[in-house]
């Protein structure tokens, strides 16, 4: 058995997945013959069968493994987790996947690190990690299936209320307003689904530590604190994982994107809400106030300060919850709380509205509020069967439709706060009046036909065949 040595390159197990690839299910069935010889259980019919359970959790391995051979799977170890009624649980699995995984762990298959406790609210809590040992990665690689062919179960639920504490989801009531939301975002996902959403200059569908394959495009709706006033905003696609540079890179059905956003959202909001006006861009301050640090580097050190400011309940917190956000050997990890004090010094002289906003936990209702504006976005593009990716508080749509995308967002915005909020947009579309000569226009047109690497047309024409979809994309005048 080998050892995990970073247990905490993981992420938690998926119980939603299935195969029925004959060599995926043999593997299922052999290692059960192998493993659970003549098993039987008493007592009460499972919804779930113990051998298919199996399936799910190899499968889930089997995964991880073609993600990445080092990644862990986080499994809860306590019988109490596994609730078989559970609306996140829609394919039953039981307590009984408990055993499997210490049987699977005795037989060699598993590599294991048992998890830690040290408190409710301790940071260093995590639940067990498994992956595959060699023993079952040998038998991963002798398989003849791939990552198409395993699949999701239906009926997975994609409107998520979670605890305030630890983040557990919430059992709750379906009512008028969650069967709403959860019908809209299926057809949302089937909408993103049938879309070929890439980079043409990606032979391998991976950005840094982000996989952007099709696999990676399913949506949820979360809500926080068990209040469905708390949070909101919409999660999964992989687009939300990387930066604006390489967003600006993604084409949607074989066609260039633009990405439009909300000026200063959150500060935007708050604004409102006290009846002030911004002057300007908020974020934009007098430069060098920190020594040698360009002022597109400040402008972004004072966005995050701020908008993790309005999220904080004390500064203090802020402060290190800035700092946190940043990977090791950046410069805004080492920003010291005199320098932090500064910047927001300095943007307080130029917002004073903001001084009795800071450190007052907004951004939680804040997010409600985007995701509500967010939510009318998806419902307008998705009656006219357009794919719109979302980032929060920007958007993303192929290159043809970027003024009917802004003039939606000033209408979902007016219909929320009241003001249909400002946009930006760094490239241009096509549908907008620009006063671009009709050269200039195909000249910027030209430009933005970026070269389809073999890797990225292999992918179309895998989701073609996939989709029984034929991807026409939009091509100049």
């Amino acid at each position: 058995m080998g050892t995990i040595e970073n247990p905490w390159h993981s992420r938690p197990i998926d119980v939603h997945r299935w195969s029925d690839h004959p060599e995926l299910a043999a593997l299922a069935e052999g290692i059960w013959g192998e493993c659970f010889p003549g098993e039987s259980k008493s007592g009460p019919k499972p919804k779930t069968t113990f051998r298919n359970q199996l399936r799910v959790l190899l499968l889930d391995l089997y995964v991880a493994w073609l993600e990445d051979p080092e990644l862990s799977i986080g499994v809860s170890m306590s019988s109490n987790y596994w609730d078989t009624n559970s609306r996140y649980n829609a394919i039953h699995i039981s307590k009984q996947i408990i055993p499997i995984i210490k049987t699977l762990t005795k037989a060699g298959l598993l590599d294991i690190a048992k998890g830690s406790y040290s408190g409710r609210y301790s940071k260093g809590n995590r639940t067990t990690r498994i992956r595959a040992s060699e023993e079952l990665r040998g038998r991963f690689a002798r398989l003849g299936s791939n990552r198409d062919d395993v699949t999701r179960v239906e009926g997975e639920e994609i409107i998520i209320l979670r605890e305030a504490a630890d983040g557990h989801p919430v059992e709750y009531e379906d009512d008028e307003n969650t069967d709403r939301m959860r019908q809209e975002l299926a057809q949302y996902n089937a909408i993103i689904d049938s879309a070929f959403i890439d980079i043409p200059t990606l032979e391998t569908p991976r950005i840094n530590d982000v996989p952007s394959d099709h696999h990676h495009k399913l949506t949820r709706r979360i809500f926080s604190r068990a209040d469905w006033g708390c949070n909101g905003r919409f999660y999964g696609g992989w687009w939300q994982q990387i930066d604006s540079n390489w967003r600006s890179k993604i084409f949607i059905n074989d066609t260039p994107v633009v990405e439009v956003d909300f000026r200063s959202l959150h500060v935007t909001l708050l604004s409102i809400q006290a009846g002030a006006e911004l002057d300007g861009d908020p974020y934009d301050l007098p430069s060098e106030l920190l020594a040698a640090v360009p002022p597109a580097l400040q402008r972004s050190f004072v966005k995050r300060l701020i908008l993790t400011a309005i999220n904080a309940g004390a500064k203090d917190a802020a402060y290190r919850g800035f700092r946190d956000g940043f990977p090791t050997g950046h410069m805004g990890k080492t920003l010291t709380n005199v320098q932090l004090d500064r910047l927001l010094t300095a943007f307080l002289e130029k917002s004073p509205h903001m001084e009795e906003l800071l450190f007052k936990d907004h951004g939680i209702r804040l997010m409600n509020l985007d995701g509500r504006i967010t939510e009318r976005v998806h419902r307008h593009f998705s009656e006219k069967n357009i794919p719109v990716l979302s980032i929060h508080d920007s958007y993303i749509v192929d290159y043809t439709r970027v003024a009917e995308l802004k003039n939606v967002m000033g209408a979902a915005s007016m219909a929320e706060v009241g003001v249909g909020l400002a946009t930006a947009n760094t490239l241009l579309g096509l549908d907008e009046e620009v006063g671009l000569t009709r050269d200039k226009l195909l000249d910027y047109v030209t430009w933005r036909q970026t070269e389809r690497c073999n890797g990225y047309l292999e992918r179309m024409a895998a989701h073609e065949a996939r989709t029984g979809q034929e991807i026409v994309p939009y091509r100049a005048p």
